[in-house]
């Protein structure tokens, strides 16, 4: 077994999901949770068959998105994977739709930040085993840290 590690692209101000699933409608039910979950955000979907013609699906509203979507598929190229890449809209709104999907197996991750996956190669194929997301911690919140988090979740209203 081989293992890498693999940057996952997306512009600088979108979200991005990745997740496993394991049936060829996934890209499309996707969609559909994404425009049922938010109607104006803006996406691309691409999810890797695993077996048959092992082609990359390739769904959404944004042919930006959609096309950064399907570079992350063929990159990482492990079989019944999907890659969500949004703007105008965070995980937040649309995990929970994403997840009652019936073929969605697993989340690895929903995030803005820089991320990396952990993929390993065998005889068989590529799997995701891990996810970087984002940097190390540097320290414990403060007082002062704790009361700026409280108010930037009010500002942006998500907390009353």
């Amino acid at each position: 077994m081989t293992q890498y590690i693999v940057p996952v692209d997306r512009p600088g101000d979108a979200n991005v999901i990745v997740g496993q699933s394991h049936f060829i409608k996934t890209a499309e039910d996707i969609y559909e949770a994404m425009v049922n979950s938010v109607p104006q955000a803006k996406f691309g979907v691409a999810f890797c068959e695993a077996s048959g013609d092992r082609l990359v699906r390739v769904e959404g509203n944004d042919p930006e998105l959609q096309d950064c979507a399907q570079r992350n598929a063929l990159k990482v190229g492990a079989g019944h994977t999907f890659f969500v890449v949004m703007r105008e809209a965070y995980p937040i709104n649309v995990l929970q739709r994403i997840k009652q999907v019936p073929e969605v197996c697993t989340i690895f991750c929903a995030t803005a930040n820089d991320l990396e996956l952990v993929v390993a190669e065998s005889a068989l194929g590529r799997g995701i085993i891990g996810v970087i997301d984002g940097q190390m911690p540097v320290g414990v919140e403060q007082d002062e840290d704790v009361q700026r988090r409280r108010g930037f979740l009010r500002k942006i209203g998500y907390k009353l």
